[in-house]
């Protein structure tokens, strides 16, 4: 009996995915839980597995295109089967030489007489094979991505070829565009956590939005809108919590933590000693949450996503560090998992590298706050009559009024304050 290939939702949250790539070609033989394509959700670049035993008979939508989730993609099904009911029309069984013949010339695995959807599906002369990410970023530095030999797996262009691709072409083009040397060659380029600059030819360029680019929009609309917010601010002396991470660095790399990793750790004590904030509106309900799953905002070429340091209350400075770390990489490269990236209690959003001194984060919901860190700065304070340099940064706790009042926001940055202002407080 003929299998469905499906859109599945393969995060919690996908509404629709876009399809990167084709994995099995018709006419291969496929197994229940094999890899035949690759999936662009609104989170990563996410496997989509047969669910069938058979051989892949059609795939019914080109790579690139974007389908809602449960609408039938492929079909897997026995050789001589009938999937006509299933294609729109008639559709051959493949042919016995597409798998037995290896060396003959690819297009002839093709049946003449296929329907659309498995002419395409078949057709070999298609676009280089290439990671979105890649595709977008030779479309914004002008490159020719037909033109690169890729470095991935089985020849796929991925980003570094395009880096290095864009860091030539300066070069070679140095007689017809000059003016595009100095900003490849510049020594200040903005941090690898931000999109390269955007290169427009003409009055203006439009980017088709990315599934991650969508529910961000959908998301911060339903945040930003109806949920009644308000925001706190404080300054705290960070002076402490500078000389103990100069301590840990010292010790070895398995003590390599950064101040956001101690800001983590003081986020989630504080969190189980005001519960109140470690919360989610439900709509009819608030729930609270005894452990604290933190949510840490990370950058990328695609827009902002929110790993999760879970049970942060219980880790140690150095695991949270490595956790970080670790999470922020599979971020920047499409390959979070959905448990890595849901059950968030309360998230922290820090662009204090970028020298932000102070801004507002949008609550991400269901979560009832969200914690804006702004940049550490040396500032002279008046200590035992005279000015002292003290290290200082200051953040913005922005509130769900309708979970959190003002007095109990305040209470909880209070003890956060108490925390990184002591900090050695948080290893007992």
């Amino acid at each position: 009996m003929a299998t469905k290939v499906m859109m599945e939702a393969l995060s919690p949250t996908m509404e629709e995915g876009r399809l990167v790539k084709w994995v099995k070609n018709v006419g291969d033989a496929v197994k229940s839980g094999d890899t035949i394509g690759e999936v662009e959700t609104d989170k990563a670049i996410m496997e989509l597995v047969a669910r069938g035993d058979g051989i892949l008979r059609a795939r019914l939508i080109p790579e690139g295109t974007t389908a809602t989730v449960g609408v039938v993609i492929g079909v897997i099904a026995a050789a001589d089967e009938d999937i006509s009911a299933l294609t729109g029309g008639s559709a051959p069984a493949p042919a016995a030489s597409a798998a037995a013949a290896p060396s003959a010339p690819a297009p002839s695995a093709a049946p003449t007489a296929a329907p659309a959807p498995v002419a395409e599906s078949t057709a070999p002369s298609g676009p280089v094979r290439s990671s979105p990410l890649a595709r977008r970023m030779a479309a914004e530095k002008g490159v020719n991505i037909g033109a690169i030999h890729g470095s991935g797996p089985g020849g796929r262009v991925i980003r570094r070829d395009i880096e290095g691709a864009a860091a030539a072409a300066p070069v070679a083009a140095s007689n017809t565009a000059p003016a595009a040397v100095p900003a490849a060659a510049s020594s200040k380029a903005a941090p690898t956590a931000v999109a390269t600059a955007m290169q427009i030819d003409g009055e203006f360029k439009d980017v088709p939005l990315t599934q991650m680019r969508k529910t961000i929009a959908r998301r911060l609309s339903e945040s930003i809108g109806p949920v009644p917010t308000f925001y706190l601010t404080s300054e705290i002396d960070m002076t402490k919590v500078g000389q103990l991470r100069e301590q840990m660095v010292a010790n070895g790399d398995q003590y390599k933590v950064s101040v956001n990793d101690i800001i983590i750790k003081a986020v989630a004590i504080a969190l189980t000693r005001h519960p109140e904030c470690n919360a989610h509106w439900m709509g009819d309900a608030i729930r609270y949450f005894s452990a604290a799953h933190v949510g840490v905002a990370v950058a990328t070429d695609d827009g902002l996503i929110v790993p999760v340091i879970r049970d942060a209350q219980l880790k140690g400075l150095g695991q949270i560090g490595k956790e970080a770390r670790e999470l922020a990489k599979k971020a920047r490269e499409r390959k979070l998992q959905p448990a890595e990236f849901t059950g968030g209690t309360f998230s922290v959003s820090n662009l204090g590298m970028f020298g932000i001194d102070q801004f507002t984060a949008i609550i991400n919901p269901p979560e009832a706050a969200i914690l804006a860190v702004g940049a550490t700065e040396t500032k002279p304070v008046w200590e035992n009559g005279q000015f002292v340099p003290r290290q200082r940064m200051r953040v913005t706790l922005s509130c769900d009024h309708r979970v959190i009042d003002g007095a109990v926001g305040a209470k909880f940055l209070h003890t956060l304050r108490g925390l990184l202002e002591a900090p050695m407080m948080m290893l007992f």
